[in-house]
């Protein structure tokens, strides 16, 4: 098993839910953490744990950001007008690795940072390579003529696992997609329930 594999079956157990909606996910099959007293009943959550709990699971589904990147993505998500949660899910959905990922150019979140990474993509034609680049609504995102027959993103395309949501407009036989609009919570396709206001207590209590 790679080690992203393994990190993202591992957030999986620890939240004991199928986080990324995979049909090989762990917990498909068992419903508790990891580790030999993963199976004991669970104690009710504090505040702070629950609370600790939505911010790791939301942190950890963009491909584990570091604490520094995600603090600093929440921050600009208080700063603007408008609902915090709803801010901050808007402003991750931006994220370039995030459109590519979503956009099925390959099968995961991990995969769209690597991807991004290898300058595999095109925005509006130019090459970019940082996974954080924040689109804009209107751009252009493609995948790099020579990249185009990959067998990953082949493979990425036909996966039935997920959907395409309707804030990005995908062509798969040109391998682009168009980045309509900054999304709500409502508009993203998680496979788990997301708490962004959860979020927001923590960082407002715990800074």
């Amino acid at each position: 098993m790679t080690k992203r594999t393994a990190a993202k079956y591992k957030l999986d157990r620890r939240m004991g839910e199928n986080v990324f909606g995979r049909p090989k996910s762990p917990v498909n099959k068992r419903e508790y953490g990891p580790g030999q007293h993963g199976q004991r009943r669970k104690n009710k959550l504090s505040d702070f744990g629950t609370q600790l709990r939505a911010k790791q699971k939301l942190k950890g589904y963009y491909g584990d950001l570091t604490e520094k990147q995600f603090k600093r993505i929440y921050a600009e998500a208080a700063r603007r007008k408008g609902d915090t949660g709803e801010m901050l899910i808007g402003l991750l959905e931006r994220r370039l690795d995030a459109v590519v990922y979503r956009a099925k150019f390959v099968p995961t979140i991990w995969a769209a940072r690597q991807f991004v990474n290898h300058a595999h993509v095109l925005v509006n034609g130019k090459s970019v390579n940082i996974p954080s680049y924040r689109v804009k609504e209107g751009d252009v995102i493609e995948v790099r003529p020579k990249s185009k027959q990959l067998a990953m993103v082949l493979e990425a395309v036909q996966l039935a696992e997920r959907d395409v949501p309707d804030y990005i407009e995908v062509d798969h036989s040109k391998m682009t997609a168009k980045f309509l609009r900054q999304p709500g919570l409502a508009d993203v396709p998680y496979p788990v329930v997301m708490e962004p206001n959860l979020v927001v207590e923590y960082y407002a209590k715990n800074g």
